[in-house]
């Protein structure tokens, strides 16, 4: 029996938008793009604001852990587990300066699941974080 459905997580942060956290589709499971906002709050991790809401300074790795957090939290509410995952498309907003400290931790947090991974650069991402995981994981025999 196929199944479809949409998948939701109390354990990870709201979407920014009209998406749901997750969809399972016979035996993938696709995540929407994953911040690291904690749940319950728009806190981000490592982020430093001034008066007027700007980003001051951020810690890439405390961003990037809490993004592995919630991604967890998710598979976790789909059924699945970290070593389900088959892809990530990774969003930077500054590459040169944080690609070396993410690839350690994807290292760190991947190197035996042997996921796929393509990572790019972007101007801005939809909250004033750093890292966005989107994520394809595979829970069929």
């Amino acid at each position: 029996m196929s199944q479809d459905h949409i998948i939701r997580s109390s354990e990870a942060p709201a979407p920014v938008g009209a998406y749901p956290h997750a969809r399972r589709v016979g035996d993938f499971i696709f995540l929407s793009g994953v911040g690291p906002r904690k749940p319950g709050t728009n806190e981000i991790p490592g982020t430093r604001f001034d008066e007027d809401g700007n980003v001051v300074e951020y810690d890439i790795e405390a961003q990037t852990l809490s993004v592995f957090a919630n991604v967890r939290s998710i598979l976790e509410a789909a059924g699945a587990h970290w070593e389900n995952i088959v892809d990530v498309t990774v969003f930077l907003t500054n590459m040169r300066c944080d690609f070396p400290v993410f690839n350690r931790l994807w290292h760190e947090h991947f190197g035996t699941i042997n996921a796929c991974r393509t990572t790019i650069e972007v101007g801005a991402l939809p909250t004033p974080i750093a890292v966005e995981l989107k994520v394809i994981a595979y829970v069929g025999s």
